[in-house]
C-alpha cells in the first residue's frame, strides 16, 4: 500500500472531531516552532496564515446550515475565527506575542478531546 493510499484511508475512516484535533495540532505545532525559533518574516507570515485558513474554515463551516452544532457554538466558533483574523494582523504587522493564538488553540484541542480545562 502506498503512502498516500495509506492517507486516503486515514481520512475516509477518521472520526471527524480527531481530524479537527489532528490539524489544530499541526497548526499549533507550527506556531510553537516559530514562537520557540523567534522567527519572523516569511515563516511567520506562513504559520500565521496557516492558522488563519483552519479558523476561516471552520468559520465557513459553521455557517452552513447543515453543521449539526448548536447555533450557540457555531456563533462562538465565527467570533473567535474573526477574533484570530484581526489578532493575527497584529502578530505579523505589529510584532504582538502569538502566546494568544497558541492558548485559543490548545483551548479548542481540549474540547476537541474532551477535557475540561
Amino acid at each position: 500500500m502506498t503512502l498516500q493510499a495509506y492517507k486516503n484511508a486515514q481520512t475516509a475512516t477518521e472520526d471527524p472531531r480527531a481530524t479537527e484535533y489532528r490539524l489544530f495540532g499541526q497548526v499549533t505545532g507550527r506556531l510553537l516552532e516559530v514562537q520557540a525559533s523567534q522567527a519572523g518574516g516569511t515563516t511567520l507570515v506562513e504559520a500565521i496564515d496557516w492558522n488563519r485558513q483552519l479558523w476561516r474554515t471552520l468559520a465557513a463551516d459553521c455557517m452552513d446550515d447543515r453543521n449539526a452544532l448548536t447555533q450557540e457554538v457555531r456563533a462562538k466558533i465565527i467570533s473567535l475565527s474573526l477574533w484570530v483574523s484581526k489578532y493575527s494582523r497584529r502578530v505579523t504587522r505589529e510584532k504582538a506575542p502569538i502566546d494568544p493564538l497558541i492558548e485559543i488553540n490548545r483551548t479548542i484541542m481540549q474540547g476537541l478531546q474532551g477535557n475540561p480545562g
